[in-house]
């Protein structure tokens, strides 16, 4: 038995109907040309060759006695014929209808007493373009589990580069089985994992004792800061130059202040609303290397203006900007491990400013501060800690919070989560159909009743908008206006650098005998030396 690390656990005690905790990806999938099989049969014959190399979907959950610990994962057998199930939609059914079954099905919990995932099969599509076949795979698999480039690891296993399904060795490694462990069996293991996590969270104390000063010291000049802080005040320092010069004195947005009230910021109902869209890479890329702009920085921009149109029309948009809850990897490069390793930050979309050149310097300049906090902050945030006791709080304080409807009178620190995953730059095929899209579908939690996931995939950034039934039921609009946004974003003129004042040249005394005029016309002037243009990236 292995128990769960605490974030990985917290995705359990904190899942309520209102509030289910899986992920996944709605995909189209194009079947080979003249297939006849059964899709859903070869899927699971697909999957069963797969499963030796796939242990996260080979375990279930082992509650703890009394429930005083964290639960553990044990070795457990899917039932493929439960987890990979058909559903035939009437004949000619398109995106529009997959959109609605993934906004039925994502509400619907996983069943606990199996492996925490489930892969749910389409038919019935209108044809491609060219008259293919087409069928659609929307996935769910627990958070508890995997977080996204966790996920993106296992889509490595069960994707091929090619329509013949590589062939996997008969002889790969399986964890041996081994019994069912009794009460004093798992109380030891709850002991022991309480230990392990006391002891290693006291040893990393000195250590984040350390970052912190040094960051405190940073911010208020100390001396004692050292070189990593002197560096990091020069940094915040350029990014405040930065924004009140590009911004044209809006506010700073190196300390972000609570969110406005929207929409979003409520308590969750059983419902949900998800739509997809799609944008293409090369151009996306093109356009924000332009601007000096990451891809995130891109991303930023382009929710931020569906949003601001988004508002604009169902109202009120807010004066103050809408922020978001980003979150950030703390996974080190090569760790494939089946859990959670993230952490998350706060992002400024900066949708109060109208002018689309303000909104987008502002964004990067959010952008450039996070980034200069999070450099150090992060290595902070554990993903593991003692958890005696944890999960009857946290389950109860689940449920409390939302039948209280808290989120309507806590003050609001975002407004929606925005998650950017990278992915896979080729086509990838499943089961011998080739994937044409990765919608990711995420989770919307109290108070932030809008999830935006994005992830690259095949020359495509592709978008998943999950939201709350009853907060947000225009996904399907807020998709249209995330297109229009990105149109804005390529027809944004590159802003040129500002020429710097003429340098006011005082005119000399003028000598006896000479008139001031004559003087003035005889001095010469100063060359001045035009200020270098910043290279975009």
């Amino acid at each position: 038995m292995q128990q769960l690390a605490g974030l990985d656990a917290s995705f359990l005690y904190l899942e309520t109907p209102q509030m289910p905790m899986h992920v996944g990806a709605l995909h189209l999938l194009e079947l080979p040309a003249g297939y006849d099989g059964d899709y859903v049969d070869d899927l699971r014959e697909h999957m069963r060759t797969r499963l030796p190399l796939l242990p996260a979907l080979r375990r279930k959950l082992v509650t703890m006695p009394l429930g005083l610990s964290n639960p553990g994962w044990v070795d457990a057998e899917p039932d493929l014929q439960a987890h990979i199930v058909e559903i035939a939609l009437p004949s000619g059914s398109g995106l529009a209808a997959l959109e609605a079954q993934v906004g039925q099905l994502h509400p619907v919990l996983l069943d606990r007493a199996r492996p925490l995932w489930k892969f749910h099969v389409f038919t019935g599509l209108a044809p491609g373009p060219e008259g293919q076949v087409m069928v659609a795979l929307y996935t769910q698999l627990h958070h508890a589990a995997v977080d996204g480039q966790a996920a993106v690891a296992l889509a490595q296993v069960i994707l091929d580069l090619s329509p013949e399904p590589r062939a996997i060795a008969s002889t790969a490694a399986r964890g041996r089985q081994r019994g069912r462990l009794g009460t004093v069996g798992l109380l030891r293991a709850a002991v022991s994992q309480q230990w392990q996590q006391t002891v290693k969270l006291a040893r990393a104390l000195p250590g984040a004792a350390g970052i912190l000063g040094s960051l405190a010291a940073g911010y208020v000049g100390g001396a004692a800061a050292g070189a990593s802080a002197a560096k990091l005040r020069r940094l915040l320092a350029d990014v405040a130059a930065q924004t009140t010069a590009l911004v044209r004195g809006k506010a700073s947005v190196s300390g972000l202040g609570p969110a406005p009230r929207t929409r979003l910021n409520v308590s969750l109902s059983a419902t949900r609303s998800f739509a997809g869209v799609t944008l293409p890479l090369a151009e996306l890329n093109r356009t924000r290397r332009r601007h000096g702009a990451s891809l995130n920085d891109a991303v930023l921009f382009i929710i931020g203006g569906a949003l601001r149109r988004y508002f604009a029309k169902h109202g009120p948009l807010p004066r103050k900007s809408l922020i978001a809850a980003v979150p950030v990897s703390t996974r080190a490069a090569g760790d494939t491990t089946s859990n959670n390793q993230a952490t998350m930050t706060l992002m400024s979309l900066g949708t109060q400013l109208a002018a689309p050149a303000e909104r987008l310097a502002h964004v990067i300049a959010s952008s450039q501060a996070m980034k200069a906090q999070m450099a150090q902050l992060k290595s902070l945030m554990p993903t593991d800690f003692p958890s005696l006791g944890i999960p009857w709080l946290m389950q109860a304080g689940a449920m409390l919070y939302g039948r209280a409807r808290v989120a309507e009178k806590l003050p609001v620190v975002a407004n929606l989560v925005i998650s950017n995953v990278p992915g896979p730059q080729l086509p990838l095929y499943l089961a011998g159909a080739k994937m044409l899209t990765n919608y990711p579908t995420s989770i919307v939690v109290h108070g932030l009743a809008l999830n935006v996931t994005v992830q690259t995939y095949n020359q495509s950034l592709d978008i998943g908008l999950m939201a709350c039934g009853e907060a947000l039921p225009e996904t399907a609009e807020l998709a249209a206006h995330v297109e229009t946004a990105f149109m804005e974003f390529q027809a944004l003129p590159v802003a040129e650098p500002e020429a710097p004042p003429a340098a006011r040249k005082k005119a000399p005394r003028a000598p006896a005998g000479k008139t001031r005029a004559a003087a003035k016309a005889s001095a010469k002037p100063r060359a001045s030396t035009p200020r270098k243009k910043a290279a975009a990236g």
